[in-house]
């Protein structure tokens, strides 16, 4: 199975702008995410996909793989289709630019199901963590997943899901981790199909496989990681990092 990572890089982040490029322990963010995806040993190539040139001169500096995107897109997913049309993988890692905070027994996890997934049922997978505090599960940054009772992604959401009407009901709330792993099949329908009005909404592109009735599967870990955000979250990384 040729498994590889792409990390969709863009360098004007809506709500932390040239978020990719701050320093995190003497080196830009997207460097430290490059390297960590490298590292872990897990992927047959990892390339940096990105419209910047910035962000393509620094991974090129350090000896990385770049693959600048042609066209403007929407979304992260869509900037990696454009980028593996041609090639020939079976699957394919995105790893979100601003999480350096790679981990490798998490990936692990995720790989093995599709590769125990012979019957090729299985069109994405995707990582959530258990959350417990009610200010990040309120937060909208944080986007929410809940699941059926094997684990396929029911809906994703910035909003607390689920609603908390009974509060006697004990139920665990999921954090969805920007970790997305597509069979190339789904990714190249992805780009091909129109955003529907609850994407556009939410702005969560996995909600528009749910949309088509693509089957998500989310794997369980427990590495919460640090994705950077905001400026708050920046320093927060660096603090972890030293």
């Amino acid at each position: 199975m040729n498994i590889i990572s792409m990390i969709p890089a863009r360098y004007q982040a809506s709500r932390f702008p040239a978020k990719l490029m701050q320093d995190l322990g003497g080196k830009p963010v997207i460097v430290r995410t490059y390297e960590a995806a490298v590292k872990t040993g897990l992927f047959n190539e990892v390339y940096v996909v990105t419209d910047s040139p910035v962000i393509a001169d620094v991974i090129e500096g350090i000896g990385g793989k770049v693959i600048m995107s042609k066209k403007t897109h929407e979304s992260g997913s869509d900037r990696i289709a454009e980028a593996v049309e041609d090639m020939d993988v079976d699957v394919v890692i995105n790893v979100q630019g601003d999480e350096p905070f790679i981990d490798s027994e998490s990936l692990e996890k995720i790989i093995k199901v599709f590769k125990n997934d012979t019957e090729k049922e299985i069109d994405l997978g995707s990582l959530m963590t258990p959350i417990t505090d009610w200010g990040e599960i309120a937060n909208p940054n944080t986007v929410k997943v809940i699941v059926d009772n094997q684990d396929f992604a029911l809906y994703f959401s910035r909003s607390p899901i689920p609603y908390p009407r009974d509060e006697k009901v004990d139920v665990t709330y999921y954090k969805h981790k920007g970790v997305y792993v597509f069979r190339k099949r789904a990714l190249m329908d992805f780009q091909k199909l129109p955003m529907l009005p609850l994407e556009a909404k939410e702005k969560i592109e996995a909600i528009r496989f749910l949309e088509y009735g693509k089957k998500i599967k989310m794997v369980e870990t427990h590495v919460t990681g640090i994705e950077i955000d905001t400026p708050e979250d920046l320093e927060r990384a660096r603090k972890v990092w030293k």
